[in-house]
């Protein structure tokens, strides 16, 4: 599986798929914005575009090629797609911190980001990929279907959570008010994000190696 995962990193991932956190990121510190936004931008510009280059660079015949199982093949390539998550999701909250720090002062109606916020976005990022990840190998080659479903379901997901975050008074003061400044609570939010992000995962994996032992590939 690491020869899969080195070979998608050099040879399947544009190296500007490594430089986007950093940029889609910096929207972090504009003050009082939608945050959400900042991971959804990996459903919509990374994974289509990615998908789409290893569908023009005939990957899926090339993998087949070597000497590899097809329980590598589909690990490798959820673990690349989580390695580019987490870059988005980790670089984000760094600029999420600072914003904090130089805008203390700001009446969020939005969510802030403190560190519930990003259990939600783990959350969503977990939605995202219990969707997507079974429907592309479902053929393993369209990923075009896959992506709509998964990233509609996400934006349904954000639109609702933040829905919540503004119109009831309960959610809004757990992520916006006095419940912000509980450093317990907000962890655990965090924590529970991560668990079901994980979780979420291991089912998408053992979905999507079910569906891709049943395609021919030709």
């Amino acid at each position: 599986m690491y020869n899969l995962v080195i070979k998608d990193l050099k040879l399947g991932v544009n190296p500007m798929f490594f430089v986007f956190p950093f940029l889609i990121g910096a929207l972090m510190l504009v003050p009082g914005w939608i945050y959400f936004i900042v991971p959804l931008y990996f459903c919509w510009i990374t994974i289509p575009n990615m998908f789409s280059g290893y569908r023009t660079q005939n990957d899926l015949i090339f993998t087949t090629m070597m000497p590899v199982t097809r329980k590598d093949m589909v690990k490798a390539r959820l673990f690349v797609i989580v390695l580019l998550e987490l870059m988005h999701i980790v670089i984000a909250m760094i600029y999420g911190m600072i914003t904090l720090r130089i805008y203390p002062n700001v009446n969020y109606y939005f969510f802030a980001p403190h560190m519930g916020f990003w259990g939600l976005c783990f959350v969503m990022l977990a939605i995202f990929n219990v969707i997507f990840i079974p429907m592309f190998y479902k053929t393993a080659y369209k990923h075009g279907p896959a992506a709509w479903g998964a990233i509609t379901a996400t934006m349904v997901f954000a639109g609702i959570a933040q829905w919540l975050g503004i119109q009831n008074d309960f959610v809004s003061d757990v992520f916006n008010g006095s419940g912000a400044d509980n450093n317990v609570l907000q962890a655990s939010i965090l924590i529970v994000g991560i668990v079901i992000f994980i979780a979420f995962n291991v089912v998408a994996y053992k979905m999507a190696l079910k569906r891709f032992r049943q395609v021919e590939i030709k």
